[in-house]
């Protein structure tokens, strides 16, 4: 089992709807996970990555203080 330490990045959406242009942010760790903004506002930006190579399980959890 691997395991490292990794950041959320903060990034910028822009869609075109009807000649709209609306922005949005989401929040994503390497390996182009995508992690929920409420997770991000309540645990921080730092990430303990678990990738289990026998099972393809990618484990995702809080980097405890």
């Amino acid at each position: 089992m691997k395991e490292r330490e990794v950041e959320a990045k903060r990034l910028i959406g822009k869609k075109q709807v009807r000649g709209k242009i609306y922005e949005y942010e989401y929040y994503t760790l390497p390996l182009n996970l995508y992690i929920p903004k409420s997770m991000v506002e309540k645990f921080g930006v730092k990430y303990m990555l678990q990738v289990d190579e026998d099972t393809g399980t990618i484990t995702i959890k809080p980097r405890s203080s």
